[in-house]
Order: C-alpha cells, then sequence, then structure tokens
C-alpha cells in the first residue's frame, strides 16, 4: 500500500473456481486494490462481507446456495455501503433488470478486460455507475422503454443549448472531430464541452451520457 493512500477493498463470489482465482489474481495485482476475500455463493459472501467489509464487491449473478440477485437486496435492505458490481456469462435483458432494480451499481460481461473490471470497481467505489459497452445500450433501450426506472433524480436547466446539442450527437456515437465538424467547433473546445457534460451528468463513461440523456429525454431512440 501506498503512504497517505487507501486501496480498495473487494471481494469476488463466484462459484466457478478457476475464474474466481484468475480474477483475484488478475486485479490483485494493482496497487489501487485489496482483495480481502472470495466466496463460491452468495451466503459465504455475506460471511465474508461481515467479517471483511469490503469496499466493493465483484458478484457473479448465477450461484448456488444465494444467488446474486439475493445478496443485493439483502445488502440493499440492510443499507451496507458495500457497492456491488455484477458479472455475468449472460447479457440477457432480464438479467440486466433484476440486479440493477435489485441495487447493483455495475454490470460487467465475464469476457471484459483487466481494465474494463478495475474501472468498474472505481467508478461504483466513488459513487459512480459503470456498464459494459454491450450491456449500456440494452440498458439503454429498457430505459426507452421504460421496462427499467434506476429512480434518478432528474436536475432540469443544469445544460446550456450547445451541451444538449453535443449530448445528442454523444448519444449516436459520434467522435469529438465528428461533432466538431458538424457544430465548426475545434475538437478540444469539443472535449472541454464533453468533460463539464461528464460531471453534470455524474457519468463515468460515455454508456454513463447516453443512459442520462435517454431518461431525462435529452435523447429519443
Amino acid at each position: 500500500m501506498l503512504t497517505g493512500y487507501t486501496s480498495i477493498k473487494v471481494a469476488i463470489a463466484d462459484d466457478h473456481e478457476p475464474y474466481r482465482i484468475g480474477l483475484k489474481t488478475m486485479i490483485g495485482k494493482s496497487a489501487e486494490i485489496e482483495i480481502v476475500g472470495d466466496a463460491a455463493n452468495g451466503r459465504d459472501l455475506l460471511r465474508v462481507i461481515d467479517e471483511m467489509n469490503p469496499d466493493v464487491v465483484l458478484l457473479d449473478i448465477l450461484m448456488p446456495v444465494m444467488d446474486g440477485v439475493e445478496v443485493t437486496r439483502h445488502l440493499t435492505t440492510k443499507a451496507s455501503s458495500v457497492k456491488v458490481v455484477a458479472l455475468s456469462m449472460f447479457n440477457d435483458d432480464h438479467l440486466i433488470i433484476d440486479i440493477l432494480n435489485a441495487g447493483a451499481k455495475g454490470y460487467l460481461i465475464k469476457n471484459a478486460t483487466k481494465q474494463e473490471i478495475l474501472d468498474a470497481i472505481k467508478a461504483v467505489y466513488y459513487h459512480h455507475t459503470y456498464y459494459c459497452r454491450s450491456t449500456s445500450m440494452k440498458l439503454a433501450r429498457l430505459i426507452a422503454n421504460n421496462q427499467f426506472d434506476p429512480n434518478h433524480k432528474v436536475e432540469k436547466d443544469i445544460f446550456s443549448p450547445k451541451e444538449i446539442e453535443i449530448m445528442q450527437f454523444i448519444c449516436k456515437q459520434m467522435t469529438n472531430k465528428e461533432i466538431g465538424d458538424r457544430l465548426y467547433l475545434s475538437t478540444r473546445t469539443v472535449e472541454g464541452y464533453r468533460q463539464k457534460i461528464v460531471e453534470k451528468t455524474n457519468s463515468k463513461t460515455t454508456a454513463g451520457i447516453v443512459i442520462y440523456a435517454i431518461r431525462n429525454g435529452i435523447y429519443k431512440i
């Protein structure tokens, strides 16, 4: 641990032992992460949480004894400070809805890269949300179809007309250069607008901006 630096305490729950061990080895090498425990099912994970008080748990949704949705609901009911990042082999609508409605702050497919996993851990630790790219597009559609309501408090009139215009282009997956060309702005100016949008939406990724924009009626699919 670095002097004056507090690492993020992480616990892992997955019933597939080789994956769990591999995940521990991979992210445990990061100076920012301290692996404080692991479990093969949800019930054992709750014991680890009680004993080790992790900041973040990486949680497989489909586990025996007690699955990830049950664990997340239990933590939410207890008003626990532990942040949940869900892990799944699948990107099914019902899994996404169930785990996020239960209170998970992140969702990753198990083929996520090391950097994506670290980004997700840090995002939820600092009170953001994090969804892998494929999930974010599904989630955006679910929000648009009113199948998922994250109960986000809408802040009105916090964006300038230009910021709203740029948000709409971001939702269309346009790059900073493409947006700049469209609006006759330099790429650097667009980057400045994007940073303001990130701060105002409390987003960590482009996916977060897209979800915010759809949820608040700034962009319609």
